[in-house]
C-alpha cells in the first residue's frame, strides 16, 4: 500500500492578524478593578500597566499597526446591545432557559483548555477555529453556550498565553458585530479547566482579564460533581479524598502538593497570589435561604480578588449561578463583571438548560449506517495514559469484539530524534493502518492506543512535543479510516482535539449531548456549514465522535460505551 500522505493540517486558530482596539473604560466602572487579580494578592500589576498602556495607545495591542476602534467596551461593563434573536432558521433546538435573567442575548463564552469541558451540557457549538465568519455564526447559534476549544493544556506557557490572547482579540470585533446585529445582550466568560487541577492556572485567567476585563472578581470553581470532584471548606476532593493524594497531582507538567485551593493558588502562581488574600464562599452561603445575602456579597466584590466556591450538590451551583445571572444579566445597572476559572459543572448553574433532546439510545442511533441499513464499523483511540485510562483500556481489549493496535511510544520517540523522522514515522503509521484494517476485515472494532506508562523525557518541552507528535500521528491514521466509519471514540483531551482539528480538518462540531455522564457525543456538521474551510476531510458528514476525558469513569466505562454504540446493550 502507498504510504499515508501528509494531509494539509487545519490550523486550530484563525491566524488572524493583531486586532487593534480601544479599551473604553466607562464612567461607572468600579474603582480599582483591572485585568489581573487583586493587588492584595500581589498578581496582575504588570497586566494592569499593560492594559493602561493599551487604553492610552490602542496600537500597543499585538505587533502594532493602525488602530480600528471596536464597538465593544470590553475593558469596562459587559456588552449591552439591543436584545434580539438571530435572523434566519435555528441551527438546533432553541434553548428554554429556566431563569428569566437569561434572555435571548445572554451568552456564556467558554475558553476550554481541551475538548472535554462540555461534558455536562448539550446542543451547543464547539469551535476549533475563531475566524470572523465562524465566530459570527457561533454567536448567533441559539444555544446560550459557546465553547472555544483552545487546547492550551497541550501547549507550553508561552504558547498558551499567545493562544488565549489571540482568541480574546478575535472575540472583540465578533462581539461588536453581534451587538450591532442585536444577537448579544450581555455575556460572561468562563475559563474551563481540569477538575483535577491540571492546567495553566493562573496564566489563562490573567490573559483574559487583560484583554476582556476589568472584572470585579475571579471565581475558582473546580467542582465536577458528575465525576465525584467536590469542594468542601475550600478543599478540593476526588471521591471524598484530597485530590493531591491522587495520581493526577503527580502529573509531570502540572503537578501540585496541596488540595486546599487557596494554598494551591499560591503554589501555582509562585507566591504571587497570597493564600490569605483568597476569598471563600462556603456551602452554607449557597443554601436557598442564604441567596439574598449571597447576592449582596457578590455585589460588594471589587478589585478582582480570587474567590474559591465550594460545591458538593448541583443545587448549590444553581444557587451561585442564579446570583451571578441576577447581577450580570438580570437588569442590574451597571452589570457586574465576573470571570470564572472552573470545571464543567458550573456551566449548568450559570445556564439552566432544558432536558437533553436525545437520550442515550437516541444518541447511539446517530451512528452512521450503510445504504442497506447495516452498521458501519467504529474505531477507538486511546491516547490518555493515566492509571484510570489503563484500566479502561485493559477492560475493553479483554472483549473479543475488539482488536488492539499499539503505538509504541519509546519507538516513536527514537524516530523523532533520528535522521529521517518524517519518512520513518510515515512507515510506522502505514503499519498501524494495515493492522487496523485487518481488525476491521475480521469483524472486530480496532483500538489504536499508545503504549502504557509515561516515557521519561529530559524536560517539559520534549514531553509536550512528543505528546503532540503522537496525537498527530494517531489522527492521521484515524483520518484514513474515518470515511468508512460509523462512529469514533477518542479517549484523552489532546488526542480528541488533534483528531478533530488536524485529522478531520474541522472548524467546529455540534455537541449533541452526553451518552453517559461526562461522555460528550459531538457530530460533524454538513460540509460548508458556517462558511468555506481551507481543508476538510471528505466523506465524514454526520460522523459522531464521543470524547472521553482521561480522568473520568470506572474500569468498564469504555467497554460500556463501545457496547452501546455497537447496539449490544
Amino acid at each position: 500500500m502507498a504510504p499515508i500522505p501528509r494531509q494539509p493540517l487545519a490550523a486550530p486558530s484563525s491566524r488572524l492578524g493583531p486586532a487593534a482596539r480601544e479599551a473604553q473604560a466607562p464612567a461607572d466602572s468600579a474603582g480599582g478593578s483591572h485585568g489581573g487579580f487583586s493587588r492584595e494578592s500581589g498578581i496582575g500589576d504588570g497586566a494592569t500597566a499593560a492594559a493602561a498602556d493599551r487604553q492610552r495607545d490602542p496600537r500597543a495591542v499585538g505587533s502594532g499597526g493602525p488602530s480600528r476602534p471596536a464597538a465593544v467596551a470590553v475593558a469596562g461593563e459587559a456588552v449591552r446591545p439591543a436584545v434580539g434573536p438571530p435572523e434566519g432558521p435555528a441551527e438546533g433546538p432553541a434553548p428554554s432557559l429556566a431563569a428569566p435573567a437569561t434572555g435571548p442575548g445572554f451568552k456564556v463564552i467558554v475558553f476550554d483548555d481541551d475538548p472535554t469541558g462540555s461534558q455536562t451540557v448539550h446542543s451547543a457549538p464547539l469551535l476549533l477555529r475563531w475566524d470572523a465568519q465562524t465566530l459570527a455564526a457561533a454567536l448567533a447559534h441559539p444555544s446560550p453556550l459557546l465553547f472555544l476549544l483552545a487546547n492550551t493544556r497541550a501547549l507550553d506557557p508561552d504558547e498558551a498565553r499567545r493562544r488565549v490572547r489571540e482568541i480574546c482579540l478575535a472575540l472583540v470585533p465578533a462581539l461588536a458585530e453581534a451587538r450591532r446585529d442585536g444577537v448579544i445582550d450581555r455575556w460572561l466568560v468562563v475559563s474551563r479547566g481540569d477538575s483535577t487541577l491540571r492546567g495553566h492556572f493562573p496564566l489563562e485567567a490573567e490573559v483574559i482579564g487583560e484583554e476582556l476585563g476589568p472584572f470585579e472578581a475571579t471565581f475558582l470553581v473546580p467542582a465536577f460533581l458528575e465525576g465525584g470532584r467536590t469542594t468542601v471548606a475550600g478543599m478540593h476532593l476526588l471521591q471524598g479524598e484530597p485530590v493531591h493524594h491522587s495520581a493526577f497531582a503527580r502529573d509531570s507538567l502540572f503537578g501540585y502538593g496541596t488540595s486546599r485551593l487557596a494554598e494551591w493558588a499560591e503554589e501555582k502562581s509562585g507566591g504571587r497570589i497570597a493564600a490569605a488574600a483568597v476569598g471563600h464562599i462556603a456551602l452554607a452561603e449557597l443554601e436557598p435561604a442564604a441567596r439574598p445575602a449571597l447576592r449582596q456579597r457578590l455585589m460588594a466584590l471589587a478589585g478582582n480578588p480570587l474567590v474559591v466556591v465550594d460545591a458538593e450538590r448541583p443545587e448549590q451551583l444553581a444557587s451561585f449561578g442564579a446570583a451571578v445571572r441576577a447581577l450580570v444579566a438580570g437588569g442590574q445597572e451597571p452589570p457586574r463583571r465576573f470571570l470564572f476559572q472552573s470545571a464543567a459543572s458550573l456551566l449548568n448553574g450559570l445556564v439552566p438548560l432544558p432536558p437533553q433532546p436525545l437520550d442515550a439510545r437516541g444518541l447511539a442511533a446517530l451512528c452512521r449506517r450503510r445504504p442497506d441499513g447495516g452498521r458501519q464499523p467504529g474505531l477507538v483511540l486511546v491516547g490518555s495514559h493515566v492509571p484510570l485510562a489503563d484500566d479502561q483500556l485493559a477492560t475493553l481489549l479483554a472483549d473479543p469484539g475488539c482488536g488492539g493496535v499499539e503505538v509504541p511510544v519509546a519507538r516513536v520517540h527514537r524516530v523523532l530524534e533520528g535522521p529521517l523522522p518524517d519518512k520513518l514515522l510515515a512507515s510506522l503509521e502505514q503499519e498501524w493502518l494495515e493492522r487496523l484494517q485487518d481488525a476491521l476485515k475480521a469483524g472486530r472494532t480496532p483500538v489504536l492506543f499508545t503504549s502504557r506508562g509515561e516515557l521519561r523525557c529530559r524536560h517539559a518541552a520534549e514531553r509536550r512535543l512528543l505528546g503532540r507528535a503522537l496525537a498527530a500521528a494517531m489522527a492521521r491514521v484515524a483520518a484514513r479510516l474515518a470515511p468508512q466509519l460509523g462512529y469514533l471514540i477518542s479517549k484523552g483531551g489532546i488526542t480528541s482535539h488533534t483528531l478533530l482539528a488536524e485529522g478531520l480538518g474541522l472548524a467546529w462540531v455540534e455537541l449533541q449531548g452526553q451518552l453517559q455522564p461526562g461522555l460528550s457525543l459531538v457530530q460533524v456538521p454538513p460540509a460548508g456549514a458556517h462558511g468555506p474551510q481551507s481543508w476538510r476531510l471528505e466523506g465524514i458528514e454526520a460522523l459522531p465522535l464521543v470524547t472521553v476525558p482521561g480522568n473520568l469513569g470506572a474500569a468498564d466505562t469504555l467497554l460500556r460505551l463501545w457496547r452501546s454504540l455497537e447496539g449490544l446493550g
